[in-house]
């Protein structure tokens, strides 16, 4: 299961939005929709089709793909030197697939900001700028360790010492790792580090109903938000953090009227739930039948063994075949043998990349 750590300054929302995220109703029995401890919770992603499925399928019970996410205390200026507990929160950061930075964007002289001035793209700067003093730390701990090897004539350290090299001197431009230059097999090579800013990065705008959002003031600090977002190659969406915690205590039936009363008119949980699986460059592809109707979690551009090894681990090594319909394709066809007689079930192989939407059934040894 993938795993996104929730980051930012204290008191901007990222527990809230934790609270939001790890308490929203999405029916899966599978899944404990509480907290695991006090800091991780296990959330569904929302997608229509499934309900659908299981409509078609006569379902007993739908199970949807997850993320996990980890709530991480408060960064203050200083973390990667300790201040806070930093060096305690980075290292769980460390641990996550990518990073969810929770950004305040709204004014209220009520609700107090630890830099006192509201400017969200400074806010984004203090945090990356922990998160690469930590890494440019890690990094030169280790080219001290590889310097006893290269005096030895070991040409792997050597080699990854280069790497070292290159990732040290973008974190002095002030670059993430995620934009030092490193080719694929480079990026590979030092995977095992876990380097806090090579993970992809959302942002989380936090408005607040009612209040004085940034977007709305115009008054440039959004857009040298945008700007610097842009810059670093990220993506960004809205959420109201307060509203979708309160929402999730409102009965299903009842959530659209009180969200056209708080001039809330998307579901932002569903929102920066879509944005974590395009930052994370994920799909989702579907089994469906009598007793379960499900989604799995893979990377895009993933081969039908990959995808099937979500499943079960054997169908990564012992696959033989797969048969694919395509969603939509599926729903239009009265029955899956229906979809099956007018050639929208396939077969496909072991090279076959696997599309958003694609229902299967894996065959294997």
């Amino acid at each position: 299961m993938l795993k996104i750590g929730i980051v930012g300054l204290p008191n901007v929302g990222k527990s809230t939005l934790f609270n939001a995220l790890t308490k929203a109703s999405v029916p899966a029995e599978n899944y404990p929709f509480c907290t695991i401890d006090p800091s991780v919770g296990v959330v569904g992603v929302p997608d229509a089709r499934l309900a659908v499925l299981a409509e078609f399928s006569k379902t007993g019970k739908i199970i949807p793909a997850a993320i996990e996410f980890v709530d991480i205390a408060g960064l203050v200026k200083g973390a990667a030197t300790g201040e806070g507990l930093g060096n305690q929160f980075l290292a769980n950061i460390r641990e996550t697939d990518a990073i969810l930075q929770v950004v305040r964007f709204f004014d209220d002289p009520n609700v107090l900001h630890v830099e006192a001035v509201i400017e969200p793209y400074k806010d984004i700067e203090i945090i990356n700028m922990e998160l690469m003093l930590a890494d440019a730390e890690q990094v030169r701990k280790r080219r001290d360790k590889l310097a006893r090897d290269i005096k030895a004539g070991d040409k792997d350290a050597t080699i990854e010492d280069a790497i070292l090299a290159k990732l040290e001197k973008g974190f002095s431009e002030g670059k993430l790792a995620l934009h030092a230059g490193l080719l694929p097999d480079e990026v590979k090579r030092v995977a095992y580090l876990n380097l806090l800013t090579m993970k992809p990065i959302l942002y989380a705008l936090n408005r607040k109903s009612g209040g004085k959002n940034l977007d709305a003031l115009a008054d440039g600090r959004a857009e040298r938000a945008y700007d610097l977002i842009k810059t670093l190659g990220g993506r960004y969406v809205f959420v109201d953090a307060a509203t979708e915690r309160e929402l999730n205590d409102v009965a299903d039936t009842d959530r659209a009227g009180f969200r056209e009363e708080l001039g809330v008119s998307e579901d932002g949980l569903a929102g920066l739930i879509r944005g974590a699986y395009e930052t994370l460059g994920l799909i989702s592809f579907f089994t469906t039948g009598v007793v379960e109707t499900r989604a799995w979690t893979i990377k895009k551009g993933s081969t039908a063994p990959v995808a099937g090894a979500a499943i079960h681990n054997d169908f990564l090594e012992k696959f033989i075949r797969a048969e694919v319909v395509a969603y939509d394709d599926l729903i239009a066809s009265s029955s899956y043998a229906a979809a099956r007689e007018t050639a929208k079930v396939r077969t496909e192989g072991k090279e076959y990349i696997v599309k958003d939407g694609d229902v299967m059934v894996f065959l294997h040894g």
